[in-house]
């Protein structure tokens, strides 16, 4: 099942990672660049790591970077391996889930890249706490959602509306929403990115 880290775990493994790009995503780079860095960032399900590698390269101080398989911190790791920046970044095996209760109110940045596709949507509302709860007041949120609207999944589909309804929900203040014109050509106008910032 999506939500067991077996499932995710048996992914990596067999190379059933559909999710990979090699390289963190074109839309979330530009949006990193657009923000002026800052003390503590955290990548939720970060996978082989390109996101946590893209926010100590723009120059985040601290970055905490989470999965719940092994194989993907194994991969992080060896992809980290003498690359600048990297030396900044803590890879920690653990659920998201549990982030809001582990380390409340010490970010700065929350980043999501198919992390919110890969869970199971009854869980949703909880993600959305996670993040409230994870980032200190005026803290920001930098999110790609996949919005393919496809039936079935992993990955599992979104919409504009959902992604205002649960952020609205939590206390997260939506400034920016857009379709972004450098998603990767797989991708092209499936994908939402979205900054908000915890009210």
């Amino acid at each position: 099942m999506a939500g067991d880290a077996e499932f995710w775990e048996e992914a990596y493994r067999t190379g059933q990672d559909g999710w990979e790009l090699g390289e963190p995503s074109p839309p979330l780079v530009r949006a990193l660049g657009a923000l002026p860095p800052g003390e503590a960032a955290v990548v939720l399900g970060c996978g082989r790591g390109h996101e946590a590698r893209a926010a100590a390269s723009a120059g985040w101080t601290r970055v905490l970077a989470v999965d719940f398989a092994p194989s993907a911190i194994a991969g992080a790791l060896r992809l980290s391996a003498g690359v600048a920046g990297a030396e900044r970044i803590e890879w920690r095996r653990q659920d998201l889930f549990t982030l809001g209760a582990t380390d409340p109110g010490r970010f700065d940045l929350c980043i999501e890249h198919t992390c919110f596709c890969a869970i199971d949507p009854d869980r949703r509302g909880e993600w959305a706490e996670v993040v409230r709860t994870a980032l200190r007041p005026g803290g920001a949120l930098v999110a790609l959602f996949y919005a393919h609207g496809r039936p079935g999944g992993p990955p599992f589909t979104t919409d504009r509306a959902e992604v205002l309804r649960l952020l609205g929900g939590a206390g997260l203040r939506v400034d920016q929403i857009e379709i972004p014109a450098d998603s990767v050509a797989r991708r092209e106008t499936e994908e939402l990115l979205v900054v908000a910032r915890r009210t």
